[in-house]
């Protein structure tokens, strides 16, 4: 009875359907290394399994910093898909949002340089926002399905940075964009000295900060309940007195604007990251989209799961010692990912289990009661009160 209850959680079966997926695409992954190379498969596995601890503190670094990103645009692709959007859109929003940020953070040198770094990082959010509305206009007024006119804003938006940064920020030599001013680099506050490495800041702390504010919206607030039903049933909130149009547009704006700040966090992070004038879409965005499912679309999962992902990654940088060319690496991770897809239906699997077993233990429940004992007790009870009343009439 008490596996029961403990299934019955939400939370718990998520949690159960996520480490299904996991287990799964890491069974997956060490047969593609035995099947690679044999030999060393097992102690390769081990290296990707430890991720960031092989290094210690630089290791749990870089973790940090391969995480930053995939869980802001992690967060992106939960919050739409909770309110019933898909936004796919989150490479073109992570990258108009770092191309801001590295606009700001380059030109606006009228900035005082306190507060320098923030206001690149909120040009990235209104960015990734102003990006976001157009499939959620589109969505909300013409019926336009957002999956198709985000995959589209990716592309316009990938060549639009491009042409900017020829334009304005733009490294001939390196064929990249010109590093930001240092006032416009998120502040250190000791974690440098605390990894020894200069690739963290204050980035995850302000990821904790954005977890904690999406949930609070989707958990604890009227604003976020009424999202959430515009995108359960939208012609049962329109008649509730929601306006679904406006929950539809602010969905995708508030997505759009945690991919931008996503791509402000990393490209002004300081660890020499620069954007490449190239025809490539960001992969942050895409492995949001990843992240997000294996984290069932909650913030508190979507953190773990990014976290989880940036463990893998940076132990997968280390199997190359085991005469593993990098594709074998990507394609390990990209498993481990695509096997995180099928989290939902793991989960469906689960709740089809605990139906089942709530069923059985429910008719065992029946079957214990002292039904009869009771029932005869209520009668003999009406009986007594009944003989009673008729003594008192005859007085």
């Amino acid at each position: 009875m008490r596996r029961t209850r403990l299934l019955q959680y939400e939370g718990f079966t998520s949690f159960l359907s996520s480490l299904m997926a996991i287990v799964a695409g890491l069974l997956v992954g060490l047969i593609i290394l035995l099947i690679s190379n044999s030999e060393d498969a097992f102690p390769a596995f081990l290296t990707i399994l430890k991720g960031g601890f092989v290094d210690g503190s630089r290791g749990l670094a870089q973790v940090i910093y391969f995480a930053i990103p995939i869980i802001m645009t992690g967060l992106s692709v939960g919050f739409a898909f909770k309110t019933g959007l898909f936004n796919i859109g989150t490479p073109g929003q992570f990258t108009l949002g770092a191309f801001v940020a590295i606009y700001i953070g380059i030109k606006w040198t009228f900035v005082p340089p306190e507060i320098h770094w923030l206001v690149a990082l909120l040009g990235a959010m209104v960015a990734g926002a102003v990006w976001g509305s157009g499939p959620g206009i589109l969505k909300a007024f013409f019926n336009v399905n957002e999956v198709i006119t985000s995959i589209m804003m990716n592309y316009i938006g990938m060549y639009l940075v491009n042409m900017s940064i020829v334009k304005t920020v733009y490294d001939s030599l390196k064929n990249q964009t010109k590093p930001v001013l240092k006032s416009a680099v998120l502040p250190k506050a000791g974690m440098d000295k605390l990894f020894n490495t200069s690739n963290v800041s204050i980035g995850i702390f302000i990821v904790i900060l954005a977890v904690i504010v999406i949930y609070i919206i989707l958990q604890k607030t009227t604003f976020g309940y009424e999202l959430k039903a515009c995108g359960s049933n939208k012609d049962a909130s329109k008649y509730a007195g929601i306006n679904e149009k406006r929950s539809i547009v602010l969905s995708m704006v508030i997505a759009g604007a945690l991919s931008g700040l996503g791509g402000g966090l990393l490209y002004l992070s300081g660890s020499g990251k620069y954007i490449h004038v190239l025809d490539v879409l960001a992969p942050e965005g895409f492995s949001g989209i990843s992240v997000s499912l294996l984290g069932m679309s909650h913030p508190i999962g979507i953190f773990l799961a990014g976290l989880f992902i940036a463990h893998l990654e940076v132990g997968g940088f280390n199997i190359q010692l085991y005469n593993f060319v990098p594709e074998v690496i990507d394609m390990i991770i990209a498993v481990i990912i695509y096997c995180g897809a099928f989290a939902l239906l793991f989960k469906q699997i689960i709740s089809k289990f605990i139906i089942h077993d709530t069923d059985e233990d429910i008719g065992k429940s029946v079957q214990a009661a002292d039904i009869p004992a009771s029932y005869e007790s209520s009668v003999v009870n009406a009986e007594t009160e009944e003989k009673t009343e008729q003594r008192e009439d005859k007085k």
